[in-house]
């Protein structure tokens, strides 16, 4: 992720991409990642107050709200 996105703390990172390269980085991240165990959450902001959010993998803790 360091090489696509800006590292904020532990397995946090932040940043703005785009559409090839956050491909990219879904294919490489797919590759050392155990999909049964592990997750990759993105979320993608459509507008300044609304955010879509993708999971790979499995979701640890079914939040639908954050702050």
């Amino acid at each position: 992720c360091r090489r696509y996105l800006n590292w904020i703390q532990n397995s946090v990172f932040e940043g703005e991409i785009i559409e090839v390269k956050l491909q990219e980085l879904l294919i490489e991240a797919k590759k050392i990642i155990e999909l049964t165990e592990d997750s990759l959450i993105i979320f993608k902001g459509r507008s300044e107050k609304w955010l879509d959010k993708e999971i790979i993998g499995v979701e640890k803790n079914n939040l639908d709200n954050f702050l």
